[in-house]
């Protein structure tokens, strides 16, 4: 080797020590590391030096909150306690045998992502095109490039919908921290035939180190209307609440698949009379199980696999949801049923009729003071 080479390969070497990526570890290794909004984590830096020197080793920070740290010879821990957002930034850990100095750069990153997802509508209509939202609540980061909302089919991502685009609005906190909720909206085409039971909306959250995902059920409706239920906020809405089926019965019909029961809907004089109907062979029934304000409020009559529940308009019944279930087996059908009629209260009858009355009097002292004030002929 060329001596002048020899004298200036401790120089280089050197220098590069100085820089980043010297002999330092840290644990956890990656250059970005997350933390759940109020956990907490521990990041480990240590350095070894050769010979008698004894190694210098101290977390640094580039903010007020750096957070706990303890040092020793050779180590340096930073504890981050019950992460805010504030938590977030980068730390530099810098160690040092002699006259030789290293360091290591490691970002933190808080993030928030907890099991809140609503839906909109929160059951499905089949065949027919919708829109569908699902948001998530009390989130972040809300890059698409962390944070995803897709539909699902039998844990795939469902094909054939139009994304409409996504909103990001501040959630109102009571506290320091800044959430927002993600809201994506799809244009859902009808379903297939047969209708899935449900859709499901996931959420996922990917970051380094971190791999998390939710999901809510959408239920699918074969039959409903007026129009669904408002939107709820429970992250978990049941599914038995919509059109349930289960898996197996003991009834199926000619191509052996399990029998289901239909809710059909016809105008009555003075309302509407709903029809549950099992139409799979001899040795079913089927029975109303639920319907607004009680069972014992409507007129019924069930005769085998034929069930009829009648709803008056006239008796102003709530809206809400009307069930019935076949026997043997348990599968049942749901209907939401929104009263478009109701009668005028009493006060406004009366009132209809006092005028009513008024008038036929008016009318009579009119004829009254004719007769008596027309000229003699």
């Amino acid at each position: 080797m060329d001596p002048s080479l020899a004298l200036l390969l401790p120089v280089v070497l050197g220098l590069l020590q100085r820089g980043r990526g010297g002999p330092l570890e840290v644990e956890p290794p990656d250059p970005v590391v997350a933390v759940s909004l109020g956990g907490s984590r521990q990041l480990t830096c240590r350095l070894a030096c050769a010979g008698p020197r004894v190694p210098s080793v101290r977390w640094r920070g580039l903010d007020t909150s750096l957070g706990a740290v303890h040092s020793a010879a050779g180590s340096s821990v930073l504890s981050v306690h019950n992460a805010s957002l504030s938590s977030a930034g980068t730390r530099v850990c810098v160690g040092s045998c002699g006259d030789l100095t290293f360091q290591r750069t490691v970002h933190v990153l808080v993030f928030a992502f907890p099991a809140q997802l609503t839906v909109s509508p929160v059951v499905l209509v089949a065949k027919q095109a919708q829109e569908v939202a699902c948001t998530a609540h009390n989130v972040t980061p809300v890059g698409p490039e962390a944070l995803s909302l897709s539909l699902l089919l039998g844990g795939r991502e469902l094909e054939g919908v139009q994304a409409l685009g996504r909103d990001v609005e501040e959630e109102p906190q009571q506290g320091e921290d800044l959430l927002f909720r993600v809201t994506e909206r799809w244009l859902l085409p009808p379903l297939g035939t047969p209708a899935p039971a449900a859709l499901h909306c996931r959420a996922a959250m990917k970051l380094p180190g971190v791999d998390l995902s939710h999901q809510h059920p959408i239920p699918v409706l074969h039959w409903l209307t007026s129009r669904e239920p408002p939107v709820t906020t429970s992250p978990e809405a049941a599914p038995e609440l919509s059109s349930t089926h289960s898996p197996r019965s003991p009834g199926v019909n000619s191509s052996s698949r399990p029998c289901r029961p239909e809710i059909h809907q016809a105008p009555a004089p003075g309302g509407l009379e709903l029809l549950c109907e099992a139409a799979c062979g001899p040795g079913l029934s089927v029975s109303w199980t639920q319907a607004p304000g009680g069972l014992e409020a409507y007129e019924r009559r069930e005769a085998g696999a034929l069930a009829w529940l009648s709803v008056l308009w006239a008796r102003c019944n709530p809206e809400g949801w009307f069930q019935c279930r076949l026997d043997p087996g348990g599968q049942m059908a749901s209907l939401y049923l929104v009263p478009e009629i109701c009668p005028p209260t009493a006060s406004v009858a009366l009132w209809v009729g006092s005028v009513a009355l008024g008038l036929l009097f008016l009318a009579f002292l009119t004829r009254r003071l004719w007769k008596r004030c027309r000229p003699a002929g």
